[in-house]
């Protein structure tokens, strides 16, 4: 069965205080991006999914770094679920799989989308996740509670799926609830199966992110 990586950067870097996205931000010497990027070299192949306006800025960064791995470059739309659907367009078989992941979590390991890929069958979609290990209270208003811990996780990437179901339920219409791909998957009626994340594979979203990933790497 073929293996697409769908890789979605739309950042800004507005946390990072910069003007420089954050995926095209040096990690060793490196833009984030193409340190994610290298970690789906082994796909058949890889969909990159960009801003319009950043086209020109990331091929200005591929003639200087001389990467030159082989992917297909997508516009992106205004939100996340548009630029996913926008890319899921670009993948014309059934016999698929798409692993949709976040362009800047750039630590992801093979052995872990190997995990995720092994799992993904007909109508069931696979996830990353991670314990919540803080203390969680839910607040309503003036009012707030304690809740039990050890049934909530944090959800990472990649999350994986058959094209021709996740295709189907990026055919809905965008709604607010949706926060990733498996709330799209589950909301048209499909199944998510969840498998233990890597603490590593985190999101670059801070300068925080960004140092911690530097040792990390």
């Amino acid at each position: 069965m073929q293996k697409v990586a769908l890789i979605v950067a739309g950042g800004k870097g507005d946390r990072m205080n910069t003007d420089i996205p954050k995926q095209f931000l040096l990690l060793n010497d490196k833009p984030v991006l193409m340190h994610t990027l290298k970690q789906f070299s082994h796909f058949d192949k890889i969909i990159l999914i960009l801003p319009l306006t950043q086209f020109e800025y990331w091929q200005e960064l591929c003639i200087t770094y001389n990467f030159r791995q082989k992917y297909s470059l997508v516009s992106g739309g205004i939100t996340r679920f548009h630029s996913v659907k926008n890319g899921l367009e670009r993948i014309a078989a059934n016999n698929t799989i798409v692993a949709i992941h976040d362009g800047v979590r750039p630590l992801i390991s093979t052995s872990l989308i190997n995990k995720l890929i092994a799992k993904t069958k007909s109508k069931i979609g696979v996830i990353p996740i991670i314990p919540v290990k803080d203390s969680i209270r839910k607040v309503e208003g003036e009012n707030s509670a304690h809740l039990d811990r050890s049934n909530f996780y944090k959800v990472q990437t990649p999350q994986c799926f058959l094209s021709a179901d996740i295709q189907k339920a990026y055919s809905q219409d965008f709604s607010e609830i949706f926060t990733d791909d498996a709330s799209v998957f589950e909301a048209n009626g499909g199944k998510i199966n969840t498998l233990l994340g890597e603490e590593k594979n985190l999101k670059i979203t801070t300068e925080k992110d960004l140092k911690i990933a530097s040792i990390l790497i």
